[in-house]
């Protein structure tokens, strides 16, 4: 990409105002983590942003490593999970998702936004409304 290329990132947008306009955050990889509102297990997903395939095409979003650090009722990993240190880790059966679906609840914790080592809830970059979150590559409005 050229200097002046658009830069490359994801977009986040209440489901609720799908015409508003999206809040753009600048990122390669990212990583989604969340406790298990039941039974306080952490999940952790891993993912990329990949320039666009085509010059018509949107940027993609792939899907790397997902890990939960123990399992619980109703929340078993997949049969391909290997555990490791505590942590069942799998590659997502959905490598390529056009759009993340973020269920954030007032009643359970937020989703953690993990970039660089470092996390913080996701409130702090793109509040809630309490219902869904939707999050998608693209490049900067």
């Amino acid at each position: 990409m050229s200097a002046l290329a658009p830069a490359l990132g994801v977009c986040l947008v209440l489901a609720a105002a799908p015409d508003a306009a999206p809040h753009f955050i600048p990122v390669h990889e990212f990583t989604l983590a969340w406790t298990h509102s039941i039974e306080k297990i952490r999940w952790e997903e891993d993912y990329r942003v990949l320039p666009p395939a085509h010059p018509n095409e949107p940027p993609r979003l792939v899907a790397g490593k997902a890990r939960i650090h123990g399992s619980g009722a109703g929340m078993e990993p997949p049969p391909d999970a290997v555990l490791h240190d505590g942590w069942f880790e799998y590659q997502p059966h959905d490598p390529l998702p056009s759009k993340l679906r973020l269920t954030r609840s007032v009643y359970t914790a937020d989703y953690d936004w993990c970039m660089h080592g470092a996390c913080q809830p996701l409130s702090r970059i793109f509040p809630s409304d309490g219902d869904i979150t939707l999050l998608f590559p693209c490049l900067a409005p």
